[in-house]
């Protein structure tokens, strides 16, 4: 099998190739690591490697192989691990300078499942630093690039899993999810990945938000270049007294699909509203019913999340970054955050006379408080997933079983968007919110002469949008598909359907971008 072919195989289909004989693990692992050292200069995706660990676990799966052992689902697929996730004898950093000599003493079990599972882990990929921004950029291992654009970037936190697997540099990614860490990034680079519903996969790393923040956890999220593989990720990790029916058993003719292009805070791009309606047209072609649907009271939705987050005032975030130069972004919610009340209701009050609306907003949600202030949000929490909740099920088509959107609301951010854009409205923590399971598939790219039609405004966030869509053309877009609490697989089937009809969307393959590379 020439290179070429075998880099744009699925997880999936190179376990099936394996456990035939048809392929080696150890030829595919080699390749992997190949493709690795050829793009990865450029990238800077990669941030530990086991190159040699790698190839003995490859050479242990093609033995095994050989005495006509049964082999795990996994069995000799390279697969490669978000870089706070302990993998042993390598570092979980966060990007965080205090911890550049960090080794972990063992795997996390996470790891160990995957390993279990017969997965190959080639080593660990870049992140932002303590997780924070949807740009994978840190002061301890630097900036991760796009894989079709230098000049843009993969996404974040987990964007160095999204680059890798875009350009066939692995199989299969494990990455986490707070606010959209594996969503945005799949969407940027044009690969798959979910967020399971809260609770089934829980996030235990130290290295981001504070692990007892609770009303909004982190999850693991599985990542791949197909709807299939990240199905197959997710079983594998997926706690037995847990149910996770196959998405085949799901009927399409019976899903009921609710539509929406604007989450009613941060205006989408032209073709991102397209993606969203072409990816419609796939699920009403697959047999099921899509009806248009608003988002209830938006601005409840992101006043919860950046509320329930920064409830300790950035306590938390202030003792990981102790000793550590702070990225420029992560300084700037600092001091945002961390402004007293009177300061931050003057700033506030100045965002709007010089109209940052989006900064206004964010600033209002940014307040730490005390114990009861924390427990008023956690039942305002509640009360908006009621909510919610009612209003899916009163849609004109009867109660909804899916919400079909955007992930976020333009292409791949040029480089040092987020300073001023964060991240635009609550297209993915919307679900983080909710607690809700939610998906990214690839289905379109950029046309030209759909870049942008953002109205010129004062606002930096719109002005920062309308420089993230120019020249966009080429770039992937997708769509999010989300799910009721502990229904994946109905979500995982629509999204398989979208994928099927769109074949031509998958990953960037490394393919020059528009502004060239």
């Amino acid at each position: 099998m020439v290179a070429n072919e075998l880099m744009n195989l699925g997880a999936t289909d190179l376990a099936a190739l394996i456990a035939r004989g048809e392929l080696s693990a150890r030829e595919v692992t080699d390749a992997k690591i190949a493709v690795i050292e050829q793009r990865n200069p450029q990238l800077n995706a990669l941030v530990a490697q086991r190159y040699d660990a790698a190839r003995g676990e490859a050479q242990q799966v093609d033995a095994r192989r050989m005495r006509g052992e049964a082999l795990p689902p996994l069995a000799g697929v390279p697969t490669t691990i978000k870089e706070v996730l302990d993998v042993q004898g390598l570092p979980s950093t966060g990007g965080l300078a205090s911890r550049a000599g960090h080794r972990a003493a063992s795997d996390s079990e996470p790891v160990a499942c995957l390993k279990r599972a017969g997965a190959v882990v080639l080593g660990k990929t870049n992140v932002a630093q303590a997780l924070i921004y949807v740009e994978t950029d840190n002061p301890l291992h630097g900036r991760c690039n796009h894989p079709s654009d230098p000049l843009r970037t993969p996404g974040g936190s987990s964007g160095g899993e999204a680059a890798l697997l875009a350009v066939g540099g692995s199989a299969l990614g494990l990455g986490t999810d707070l606010g959209g860490s594996v969503r945005v990034p799949a969407a940027f680079c044009g690969v798959a990945s979910l967020k399971p519903t809260a609770g089934r996969l829980p996030d235990m790393g130290r290295l981001s938000v504070p692990v007892g923040a609770l009303a909004i956890p982190s999850q693991l999220g599985p990542m791949g270049r197909r709807v299939a593989d990240v199905e197959a990720l997710l079983r594998v990790l997926n706690p037995a007294s847990f149910a996770l029916p196959a998405s085949t058993s799901v009927d399409m003719t019976k899903l009921r699909v609710g539509v929406y292009e604007h989450d009613g805070v941060f205006a989408p791009s032209p073709g991102v509203r397209r993606a969203v309606r072409d990816a419609a047209a796939a699920l009403r072609s697959a047999g099921a019913t899509v009806v248009s649907w608003k988002i209830p009271d938006p601005g409840e939705a992101q006043a919860l999340f950046f509320g329930l987050l920064g409830a300790d005032g950035g306590a938390g975030l202030k003792r990981l970054l102790r000793g550590s130069r702070k990225d420029v972004r992560v300084a700037q919610l600092l001091f945002m955050g961390g402004r007293s009340a009177p300061t931050r209701s003057a700033l506030i009050a100045l965002a709007r006379i010089f109209g940052q609306g989006h900064l206004a907003a964010v600033l209002q949600s940014l307040r730490g408080g005390n114990v009861d202030d924390y427990w008023r949000l956690c039942e305002r929490q509640i009360d908006y997933r009621t909510r919610f909740a009612k209003m899916m099920d009163a849609s004109d088509a009867g109660a909804l079983d899916l919400l079909l959107g955007p992930p976020v609301a333009t292409p791949a951010f040029t480089h040092g968007a987020t300073k001023d854009m964060g991240l635009p409205g609550i297209y993915t923590t919307l679900y983080n919110v909710l607690g809700y399971p939610a998906g990214v598939v690839p289905v379109s790219r950029v046309q030209a002469g759909e870049e942008s039609d953002r109205p010129a405004l004062s606002d930096m966030a719109e002005k920062a949008a309308a420089r993230v869509e120019a020249g966009s053309a080429g770039l992937p877009l997708a769509v999010q598909v989300a799910a009721r609490p502990w229904c994946e697989h109905q979500a995982l089937a629509a999204m398989a359907a979208i994928e099927v009809a769109t074949p031509r969307s998958g990953p960037t393959d490394g393919l020059a971008g528009p502004s060239g590379s």
